[in-house]
């Protein structure tokens, strides 16, 4: 019956919806991109099935009782599965041992706690991704955030594609041109475990799971995570009014535009998407003006006669504000929130990226459409960016300390009420729900917990000492919240992460060894370093010489040969000389040491082809990066770049990070009962809830179930020729966190 209630329910809210005007057609971004689909097709083709639906719901129900779809086998009905993204196991036992974190201990020493070892490489896309597949990255194909499109070189998101297709209605003969619509198209290969439990009608509710944008249709509900775009098409663009004109120039997260004071205040026009016509970006008139003696500031936004006025208190957040952008074929809405940094001396007032709007989405962000709708009905409207909390922000220092932390707890509580939500209405089945705070917090307050870490040069060192552990306080607090509502007897309960943490104090950049060690050349009129007398590239490759360059790096995750059977100018075959290459590198590579300390770099250099079987490999990296502690890919280096240095210091506050050897970064794994290994894997729990539900497990799917005797068959791939355990101990201890 409460299934019943829920679609009348989603059937209501389509027809209000349909009394909105219709956004933009379509929109195809920059960065990642983003597509705005027709409103009106999608309420219309949403209000026909929510009809039919209706319709067909009592047949259903005769066949289920008939055949037995949808009953659940066994005594747990119901598996409830909370994630916080970057718990780190070794923080997570000492700020138990401490007494901070007595929801975890008390759940540890009823049921269990492991480290929960992570994918290769570990990184949340690849992590994430693994989870809900049961499958290493060769076989679901997300390697890294980003890849390189191996027609043009190009940086692409490595999960989603978007483009642009032509619209038409056929009536018999006749082809009626509707115009161009957006095709949004997942890269990940294999099926959830989700989707699988729902192809025998168990229902599952999935919240912001990393790498379920654009949503897959199934037997449940589900809130799409990372890589949804924010309105503008990119993965978040913050914006920053200021008359600070020490902080002009460029800024790789958004966009520092300079004001000045005039009689009516502040002059600040928001842009948003592309006009559709052409003719640059759509604009949205914006003033802000100073009140209440400098600790207000009264933003009226809107043309006149549809004008809306907010004010917003010096060093705090607005509550969320719908901004439509207004244009001949229709129009585009999202929303924000705004947040002052000060009227005096400097006049500074920073603006989120524009979220696409959850109660009126221009492209699907939810499994059913009508989901993120109902969410927003009745809980507010939300953060639906796929990397919602603004660490380029941060990093750009446009905002501080204080305002990143306000704004990952205020979506960390939106996130919190659709899990209660979730757990009020699915009571058999699966709820999955994903927590970010706990990763991006440690991001950008790692530096915190090292005196030394060059990130603390000429910022603040007091303020965030505590805020790590004060996260993983609340993510305690919650789960004891959790804890309240389940039902031991007939709930299984796991807290899991996808990863660990570490500092990054030093960037590498590989590009740049490359070209020293000759794999890698660079066009006769690329630019010159002038101290060093050295060749460099501008981001993206931009002056690579391809007919001469074996080897290159883009992404956090590797390198990639240029191999002949597979990017447009690859020079390298296979077979022999790709061995050759590679094993060259590896050597190379293996014996880079880092001028500031001596030392050596990495722990391994990981062959794909050694360590992964699947069909994708050849899509893969060629090689992996394990690097020891404090080391990861330089942002340069990620970005394309080739400068003239290797190594650099990282002074950014994104502080703390987990590109490196995966084996000194797992997870974290809580569970309300033993499991039957010392070694849990993150491809074990999709196998784990489909044994739980008594539904078969693909063949594909290399995770073991973690309950009942353990298969003898062996455990996910691991890397060939690991070190001894004696010298993993010996580096971790070398460089362990120390607060």
């Amino acid at each position: 019956m409460k299934r019943s209630r829920l679609k009348l329910l989603a059937l209501a809210t389509v027809l209000a919806w349909m009394t909105s005007p219709d956004p933009l057609a379509a929109y195809i971004g920059p960065g990642a991109g983003v597509a705005f689909v027709s409103g009106g097709l999608v309420l219309v083709g949403s209000l026909f099935l929510a009809i039919g639906v209706l319709l067909i719901y009592p047949a259903k129900m005769a066949i289920r009782l008939v055949t037995g779809a949808g009953r659940i086998k066994g005594d747990t009905k119901r598996l409830v599965v909370v994630g916080f993204d970057g718990m780190d196991p070794e923080l997570a036992q000492r700020w138990m041992d401490d007494g901070r974190l007595p929801n975890f201990k008390a759940l540890a020493e009823e049921g269990c706690f492991k480290s929960l070892q992570t994918s290769y490489p570990s990184m949340s896309p690849v992590a994430w991704s693994s989870f809900s597949t049961g499958t290493d990255p060769s076989k679901h194909n997300i390697f890294d955030f980003i890849t390189r499109d191996p027609c043009t070189y190009l940086p692409m998101l490595s999960s989603t594609s978007i483009s642009e297709v032509e619209r038409s209605l056929k009536l018999g003969k006749i082809k009626i041109p509707l115009g161009k619509s957006a095709h949004v198209r997942s890269l990940r290969k294999g099926k959830s475990w989700w989707r699988l439990l729902g192809e025998k009608k168990i229902f599952s509710n999935i919240i912001r799971v990393p790498i379920t944008f654009p949503p897959e249709e199934f037997h449940g509900v589900c809130l799409s995570g990372m890589c949804v775009p924010d309105l503008r098409g990119t993965q978040g663009s913050f914006t920053f009014w200021t008359t600070d004109k020490t902080l002009a120039g460029p800024d790789a997260g958004g966009d520092v535009l300079m004001v000045e004071k005039s009689v009516r205040g502040y002059r600040c026009p928001i842009d948003g998407p592309p006009d559709p016509s052409g003719s640059g970006v759509m604009k949205l008139p914006m003033n802000a003006e100073v009140i209440d003696g400098g600790q207000k500031v009264r933003l009226t936004i809107g043309y006149k006669g549809d004008q809306q006025t907010v004010e917003v208190g010096v060093r705090e957040y607005s509550d969320w504000v719908t901004l439509t952008f207004k244009a001949k074929k229709g129009k585009a809405t999202g929303i924000a929130r705004f947040y002052c940094m000060g009227t005096e001396p400097e006049f500074g007032l920073y603006m989120t990226p524009i979220h696409i709007d959850p109660a009126n989405p221009m492209m699907p962000i939810s499994h059913p459409k009508v989901y993120s709708i109902y969410l927003a009905k009745k809980l507010g409207p939300f953060a639906t960016l796929g990397l919602a909390e603004d660490t380029w922000a941060l990093n750009e220092r446009v905002i501080d300390e204080k305002a990143f932390l306000d704004q990952a707890l205020l979506w960390m509580e939106e996130r919190r009420k659709m899990l209660w939500d979730a757990l009020d209405k699915t009571k058999t089945g699966s709820v999955v729900c994903v927590f970010d705070t706990t990763d991006r917090v440690s991001h950008m307050f790692y530096r915190y917990l090292d005196p030394n870490h060059p990130a603390n040069e000429g910022k603040d060192t007091e303020f965030g000492k505590d805020t790590i552990a004060q996260v993983y306080e609340k993510a305690d607090a919650l789960l004891g919240e959790v804890r309240q509502k389940l039902d031991p007897k007939r709930d299984c309960l796991m807290v899991i992460s996808d990863h660990g943490f570490c500092q990054f104090q030093r960037g590498v950049n590989l590009n740049a060894w490359l070209r020293d060690h000759g794999f890698l050349h660079l066009k006769a009129d690329a630019p010159v370093d002038e101290a060093s007398g050295k060749q460099t590239s501008r981001d993206w490759l931009q002056d690579v010489d391809w007919s001469k360059t074996q080897a290159f790096s883009l992404g956090l995750t590797g390198v990639f040969i240029n191999r002949k059977a597979r990017e447009r100018d690859g020079i390298v075959e296979e077979g022999a000389e790709l061995e050759d290459v590679k094993r060259r590198i590896q050597a190379g590579l293996m014996e880079l040491e880092d001028p500031k300390s001596g030392e050596k770099i990495f722990r391994e250099v990981f062959d794909a082809g050694h360590i992964f079987t699947g069909p994708y490999v050849f899509e893969a990296p060629d090689l992996f990066m394990g690097y020891k502690r404090g080391y990861r890919n330089s942002w340069d280096c990620a970005t394309g770049s080739v400068p003239a240095e290797i190594f650099s210091d990282n002074t950014k506050s994104w502080s703390g990070d987990h590109c490196i050897d995966p084996r000194e970064v797992p997870g974290v794994f809580f569970c309300d009962r033993e499991v039957n290994t010392e070694e849990p894997n993150l491809m074990d729990i999709g196998p784990t809830a489909l044994k739980l539900f008594g539904v078969d497990i693909p063949k594909n799917m290399q995770g073991k179930p973690l309950f009942g005797p353990r298969p003898e068959a062996p455990s996910p791939s691991q890397p060939a020729a690991a070190p001894a355990a004696a010298d993993h101990a010996a580096d971790s201890d070398k460089a362990k966190v120390t607060s």
